[in-house]
């Protein structure tokens, strides 16, 4: 990847993943203090429903760089961002199917680790 703004982008991506992950970990150990196993099953998969679809778009965002490509950047993004939405359905639809997960845990496992990734791109983000 040689176009020096796709770069920055990517590397910006992986901080705010990094972060995430790390938002994650804290609250999934303080979930399991404060509520035992299956509170901390719950917040682990509610995270994960979270990091897992962003991986995902991070993946499709920056497979292409450079002007020569505009037209195959805005399609990959498209991509990303449909991919990440039907994957975030889909990750609900088994937790709430298939595991023993407390909701009220889950989803607010899910919105703080939305929030920390949203608030560390805009602090990693003002800082390039």
């Amino acid at each position: 990847m040689t176009n020096k703004l796709a770069k920055r982008g990517l590397t910006l991506a992986k901080k705010g993943l990094l972060f995430q992950i790390v938002t994650a970990a804290i609250m999934v150990v303080l979930a399991a203090l404060v509520g035992g196993l299956i509170t901390a099953s719950s917040a682990a998969t509610g995270a994960l429903i979270s990091i897992l679809p962003k991986i995902v778009f991070t993946a499709f965002a920056f497979r292409y760089a450079g002007a020569s490509k505009n037209e195959l950047v805005a399609r990959s993004f498209s991509q990303g961002s449909k991919m990440k939405l039907a994957l975030t359905i889909i990750l609900f639809v088994i937790a709430f199917r298939f595991l023993h997960v407390v909701p009220l845990v889950l989803f607010m496992a899910f919105v703080i680790t939305t929030v920390s990734h949203a608030l560390a791109m805009f602090h990693y983000g003002s800082k390039e």
